[in-house]
């Protein structure tokens, strides 16, 4: 194998068309998320964003709470993130509107890979997350018939509690 960290996942895995991943840098874990390439960038539902501190370069220090499941409201995660800055985005309506950008892990199957990711108010959407057409080039390959081809890898590794260290490729 080459030494390039990407090289080293032979071909891409086969998905649904909805999967669930984890972001453990955000504490997220078995979230369901939909695949959707017809959105460039992944979005992620936030209920909160509050900025802590300003750094250079435009970006920022803040704290995000999420909701990741909608059928528990009260379920509530917080995060320390840093906004890298802030991109328009045209919504599923045509809407433009500007949002948070941040950077965060992903780990959907034996693929783990660094993703950039929106942050957006996603309640009364079926989906809590969004996976975008960046965050899964070269890395996966779409069956839109199927859905939760990861589900068994995800449980072995959740229930071992050894998870293999698959390695971490860039985005896009």
């Amino acid at each position: 194998m080459s030494g390039s960290p990407a090289a080293e996942v032979a071909r891409p895995v086969l998905i649904g068309w909805k999967e669930f991943l984890d972001l453990p840098e955000l504490g997220l874990f078995r979230l369901k998320c939909k695949v959707d390439t017809g959105a460039r960038t992944s979005t992620l539902h936030c209920d909160a964003l509050t900025l802590l501190e300003e750094l250079s370069g435009g970006a920022a220090l803040a704290e995000i709470a999420v909701s990741p499941d909608r059928r528990s409201p009260g379920l509530r995660v917080t995060s320390l993130v840093k906004v890298l800055r802030r991109i328009a985005v045209t919504d599923s309506g045509g809407h433009p509107e500007l949002r948070p950008l941040i950077e965060t892990v992903l780990v959907l199957g034996p693929v783990r890979k660094r993703i950039l990711l929106t942050l957006a108010d996603r309640r009364g959407m079926l989906f809590r997350m969004i996976l975008g057409r960046k965050a899964v080039e070269g890395s996966f390959q779409i069956d839109p018939a199927k859905k939760y081809q990861l589900r068994r890898w995800h449980r072995r590794g959740a229930l071992s509690g050894s998870e293999t260290s698959p390695p971490e490729t860039s985005p896009g």
